[in-house]
């Protein structure tokens, strides 16, 4: 089997959530300990840290990731979704998962597959275990696909747990209050484990230490101990935070441009604290050396990533209320005369409250992405025109972006995004 017929059989043959929705969440762990079983419990094999969270646990896992390599350790990182090619899900030192190692997996264990039927997300996670199992990994940095309680990912035993934030974005899954949402991020935490929650929210606070309480797991709310008192862009164009806590202040510089990530930095800066205490040697020019090379170590993308300079294009993968939120915010903080908005999202959103959030003072070009979940262009076009959004739709994103570049003046600011599709295909 070659590696294309393989990622045939896995996007053909299984649902996956990134393209269709809710159908393909499973809300158990019923095949995901079969193949845990059947391979043998590979995550047994390797130490890990487990990322949950609304907004901010890829920009965490990725950060993590990127210091331990620095520090000399061997690192395996899972993340969901992919935003160009499905390896970048699965990595070892930055560098993807090889095509024949993926090509050999379906192969070799498709009968098995082919008799329980995971869906896509329980099959990655397998094929993730089972290559970092073989890959002698030091440590695997796992983030959350969706929830935390019954997630493909939760049958790991943590050496640390992390939770990063709690907003509203799957609530037909997950509830339609931040308790009830946070009740499922709680999940992950587990018996004697520390567990890190990057920013203190109090509509959340009880259930996280209720649940810390009853596992008899340490807890920490970094935000509360490290505090980001200063942030600005510094002429490397590196962003810059300067942080109190425990007694000194730090600096510290990230690859990382968004103005969110001030809601993740204390947790990773924690969770470094915490993995010292585990007997990680983890010095401090791994810190500054890891985090300035986020994107160049792990492969991030989409986070805030400029695409241009002339005109100047940024996009970025926000897509629920809280992402959107940041992305209006870093606009406003972002210097330009008019601004153009390349915008599509995907049907099963809350589509209404994201375009109450956009901007009103700007061109859109209103488009799809190509995959089956995409709200239509001309149907996302009338929603937005009753939020008082003015533009044209376009078929795809290409187009839309073109026509965004023809109307734009050098002075003005183009943004992509309103789902991570439309962000995949301008990366």
């Amino acid at each position: 089997m070659t590696y294309q017929e393989a990622l045939e059989y896995v996007y053909l043959q299984l649902p996956i959530f990134q393209r269709i929705g809710k159908a393909a969440y499973k809300a158990d762990l019923g095949n995901t300990l079969k193949l845990d079983e059947y391979f043998k419990h590979p995550h047994r094999t390797f130490k890990s840290i487990h990322v949950a969270g609304t907004n901010g646990k890829g920009s965490t896992s990725h950060m993590l990731a990127a210091v331990l390599q620095k520090a000399g350790y061997r690192v395996g990182l899972y993340t969901s979704p992919h935003l160009k090619d499905f390896r970048e899900r699965i990595r070892v030192n930055g560098e993807m998962i090889p095509e024949n190692e993926v090509a050999s997996f379906v192969s070799k264990h498709k009968g098995f597959f082919d008799q329980i039927k995971p869906s896509f997300f329980e099959m990655t996670v397998a094929l993730a275990f089972d290559y970092f199992a073989r890959k002698n990994l030091d440590i695997a940095v796992i983030e959350v696909g969706l929830g935390g309680r019954l997630d493909s990912t939760n049958i790991i035993n943590p050496i640390l747990s992390i939770i990063t934030n709690i907003g509203f974005d799957h609530t037909e899954l997950l509830g339609d209050t931040l308790p009830k949402i946070a009740s499922e991020k709680a999940g992950i935490i587990k018996p004697n484990i520390p567990v890190v929650v990057s920013n203190y929210q109090p509509e959340v606070e009880e259930v996280f230490t209720a649940k810390a309480k009853e596992m008899n797991a340490p807890i920490y709310f970094a935000d509360k101990e490290i505090q980001v008192y200063e942030q600005y862009i510094d002429t490397k164009g590196l962003q810059v935070f300067k942080l109190t806590g425990n007694g000194k202040d730090v600096k510290v510089e990230i690859d990382l441009l968004g103005n969110y990530q001030r809601y993740n930095i204390s947790g990773v800066l924690k969770s470094i604290e915490i993995l010292r205490g585990k007997d990680f040697s983890i010095p401090d020019s791994a810190i500054i050396d890891g985090l300035r090379n986020v994107q160049l170590l792990t492969g991030l993308m989409g986070r805030w990533q400029k695409i241009s300079e002339n005109p100047l294009i940024y996009c970025d993968t926000g897509h629920n209320t809280n992402g959107i939120q940041y992305v209006v915010d870093q606009i406003n903080h972002t210097p330009h005369n008019k601004l153009h908005m390349v915008i599509g999202a995907v049907a099963d959103k809350n589509i209404d409250e994201m375009l109450a959030l956009l901007p009103q003072n700007a061109t859109y070009y209103f488009t799809q992405a190509a995959i089956p979940r995409a709200l239509n262009h001309e149907e996302l076009m009338k929603k937005a025109m009753l939020h008082g959004l003015r533009g044209n739709s376009y078929p795809n994103v290409a187009m839309a972006l073109t026509e965004a570049k023809k109307a734009a003046n050098p002075n003005d600011l183009i943004f992509v995004g309103g789902s991570t599709f439309v962000v995949a295909e301008v990366v």
